[in-house]
Order: structure tokens, then C-alpha cells, then sequence
């Protein structure tokens, strides 16, 4: 009696009918989780992809009397805004180096603030140090730029009244020094963000099983050696998969930070310009829709290129802890 042999097709169709199945079930079996899922994809859904349909406004001179789908193509010509003038070089150089600053910086200041706070034993003491790291988080640059010029005012300032006499050394004009500002903006960055950054590091080191530290104990590892040996390693692949994420802004900057921290000074502009606020200085005047699009495309499009090159030399030094 001869057996019958599925055909390859008979085969691949039954493996799909399979899959399919297996799908709906998985489905059917974890709805509830699948139901939390669906605000957080409306919102990803709404505030992230529809408007990426607004990227054919960067090829497009945009005016208000045919509207945006009736105003001409003109293909890369605002894209030469960007790349035939003068300050290219000052304002992309600005940008990365200090996107890269404060990377670096506020990693190394989250990490240590989140490991010192882990030291501490009273709860109350490490809630009260939280509250108050994180509250610079949620002032508006409006804020802080007024009070960084309460410490910066020429003659009334904190530091030109108060600090300097300390030390002999005469008022400074702050805000016609250009050459204090990359170490301002630096201090600014930091103190508004470290706080909200170490919240990430101090919820993965919580997730580290305490018998390691008992055990290195044991052992007569000091503080150091536990740090050293047991924290880092534990929550590096959370310090990599932040990295990777941060390296897709190196080509971004904070407006507010550089346009109202330094109260937009022209003098201070070879120190505090970048891509952002040079493109919001040049449309105020042009009020080309196109060209600051084809502004913030260039941005995304460079942004998204550092994501894949970041992540694949991770991949190369150690696959387990790349993003994707």
C-alpha cells in the first residue's frame, strides 16, 4: 500500500494554518495584557507616525493661498538653505559637541548620583533626595533662564555682587563673554537633567538580587569592588540601550536651552548657536514652512543613521547587549 506524501505547498500551508492558530490563541490567552498595550499604541500611533506623512512639506514652497496640498514641489531646493551658507560648520559642530558633552556628563552624574542614593539606608532621606533632584525636570527654560540671569546679572547678579568680591576678581559682563557659556550651558544641562536620568539607573539597580552584595561581603569586597564588580555590570546593558537611544539626538539640541538660557544674545552666538535656534532665527524672518522641515528631516534622518552605526559596533563588541 503506497503512502501518500504531502507536496511542498501542502506542507508550508498546513505550517501556516499552524502559526495562525498558535497566533490567535496567544492572543485569546493573554488579551487582558494585550488590552493595556492598546492606549500606549494610540498614542505612539498618533503622536509619532501620522505626522511623519508631514515629510513632503520639506519638498514643497508651502504659501497660505493654494495650501499645503496645492503649493508647488521644488524637490531639494530648501534642503540647500541648510548646507549653502556660512555657519554650517559652527552650528553642526555646536550641536554635536554638545550633545556629546552632555551625554557623556549626565550619564557619568546619573549613574553616580543613582549608586549613591542606592547607599543610603533611610527611606525618607532617599524620597526627600529624589523629590529634589527631579523638581529642575519640570521648570520650563522660561524659569531657568531668569534665574540663571538672577545669578548672571551684570550688577546685581549673584555671582558679579557676591561670589567674585570673595575672591578679588572684578564683574564680569556674562553675557557679552562668550567664552564662559560652553561651561554654563554644561552646569545648566546637567543640574535640569541628571536628576530625572538617575531615576532610570536607581530602578535597575534595585532589580539586582542582594544575595550578590551578601555574598561579595562575605568575600571581603569593599564598596568599591561591589560597585566595581557587581553594580556596573548589572545594569550596563540599561547604560548601553540609553546611549544607543541619546545617540539618535546628537544632531538635536534643546531650543530653550540655547536660545532663552542665553537670553539670545548675538555676542554669545559662536558659542550657544546650534542647527535649532539658527533655523528658528532665519524662518522668524523667511516664514518658509518648507525649510524648517526639511531642517528637522535632515536632523531625524542623521539622528536615526548614529542609532543603527551605535547599535551595530555594540552588536560587534557584544550582540547579547545591542538594541536590535
Amino acid at each position: 500500500m503506497r503512502e501518500t506524501v504531502a507536496s511542498p505547498g501542502q506542507v508550508k500551508s498546513a505550517s501556516v494554518r499552524t502559526k495562525r492558530s498558535r497566533f490567535f490563541k496567544n492572543f485569546w490567552q493573554f488579551r487582558h495584557l494585550t488590552l493595556m498595550i492598546v492606549p500606549a499604541a494610540i498614542v505612539l500611533l498618533l503622536n509619532n507616525y501620522l505626522p511623519m506623512f508631514g515629510l513632503f512639506i520639506a519638498f514643497k514652497k508651502i504659501n497660505y493661498v493654494d495650501g499645503i496640498w496645492g503649493s508647488p514641489w521644488v524637490g531639494f531646493e530648501n534642503f540647500t538653505f541648510l548646507f549653502n551658507n556660512g555657519s554650517l560648520w559652527r552650528i553642526v559642530r555646536n550641536t554635536v559637541a554638545y550633545s556629546m558633552t552632555f551625554m557623556i556628563l549626565n550619564l557619568i552624574l546619573s549613574v553616580a548620583i543613582a549608586m549613591a542614593l542606592n547607599e543610603i539606608r533611610s527611606r525618607l532621606a532617599v524620597k526627600s533626595y529624589q523629590s529634589f533632584l527631579i523638581l529642575p525636570h519640570f521648570l520650563s527654560m522660561v524659569v531657568i533662564s531668569y534665574l540663571v540671569y538672577a545669578f548672571l546679572h551684570p550688577t546685581h547678579g549673584f555671582m558679579n555682587a557676591t561670589v567674585l568680591p570673595w575672591f578679588g576678581k572684578e564683574p564680569v559682563s556674562w553675557y557679552m563673554a562668550k567664552e564662559y557659556w560652553p561651561f554654563i550651558l554644561t552646569i545648566v544641562n546637567a543640574w535640569k537633567g541628571v536628576g530625572i536620568g538617575a531615576v532610570i539607573y536607581i530602578a535597575a539597580i534595585a532589580g539586582i538580587d542582594p544575595e550578590y552584595y551578601e555574598a561579595a561581603v562575605i568575600d571581603g569586597a569593599s564598596k568599591w569592588k561591589q560597585i566595581l564588580h557587581i553594580t556596573l555590570p548589572s545594569i550596563m546593558p540599561i547604560i548601553i540601550i540609553m546611549t544607543i537611544l541619546n545617540m539618535g539626538h546628537v544632531f538635536n539640541s534643546d531650543f530653550g536651552l540655547f536660545y532663552q538660557v542665553p537670553m539670545d544674545s548675538g555676542v554669545l552666538y559662536p558659542a550657544t548657536d546650534t542647527v535649532d535656534t539658527y533655523v528658528y532665527r532665519v524662518l522668524m524672518q523667511l516664514n518658509d514652512i518648507g525649510m524648517s522641515s526639511a531642517a528637522a528631516m535632515v536632523q531625524s534622518v542623521l539622528g536615526f543613521i548614529m542609532v543603527f552605526l551605535t547599535n551595530g559596533a555594540v552588536r560587534k563588541i557584544n550582540s547579547d547587549q545591542a538594541l536590535f
